[in-house]
């Protein structure tokens, strides 16, 4: 009996580099700058993002803490109660929405926050020595320009 072998299938050609990979390596490059820190003391990068988000603006709401953290919903119910146990965060039902609930730092996660950011700072000075200080301004307002528009496209 013969093999038949098919003919070979040319694989589709995509002309444009691979954005979201490239960008994917870009984040777990800074990433991995931050993350000896976050182990030493036992943060996870999801809880992180989350004790950052309400350092910076305050009291959220968990399907907001979704949107700016970019974690989903399921799995931030584990983390938060986890971060709760913990004594990072609190839970408070709202008094006029017993449905709605609002996560913010409780005094263990701001004094956690507190003994790190000298760290992360130090950190982020690594960085733009680094890449240099017009660079890193002129990442930021490249990445703040292609979320906006980006975020417009899916209106």
């Amino acid at each position: 009996m013969k093999l038949i072998i098919p003919p070979a299938v040319a694989a589709p050609r995509i002309a444009r580099r691979n954005l979201p990979l490239l960008l994917l390596q870009a984040r777990e490059s800074v990433i991995a700058n931050f993350r000896p820190i976050l182990n030493a003391h036992g943060l996870t990068e999801q809880q992180w993002r989350i004790l950052r988000v309400l350092l910076d603006v305050g009291p959220l709401e968990p399907r907001e803490i979704v949107e700016r953290c970019r974690i989903s919903s399921p799995s931030l119910a584990g983390v938060l109660a986890r971060m709760d146990r913990l004594g990072w965060v609190r839970r408070e039902r709202w008094p006029d929405d017993a449905r709605r609930i609002q996560v913010s730092l409780s005094d263990s996660g701001r004094a956690l926050a507190q003994r790190i950011a000298p760290m992360i700072e130090k950190t982020y000075r690594d960085i733009e020595a680094a890449i240099g200080p017009d660079l890193m301004a002129g990442f930021y307002a490249k990445l703040d320009e292609m979320i906006d528009v980006l975020a417009k496209m899916l209106r």
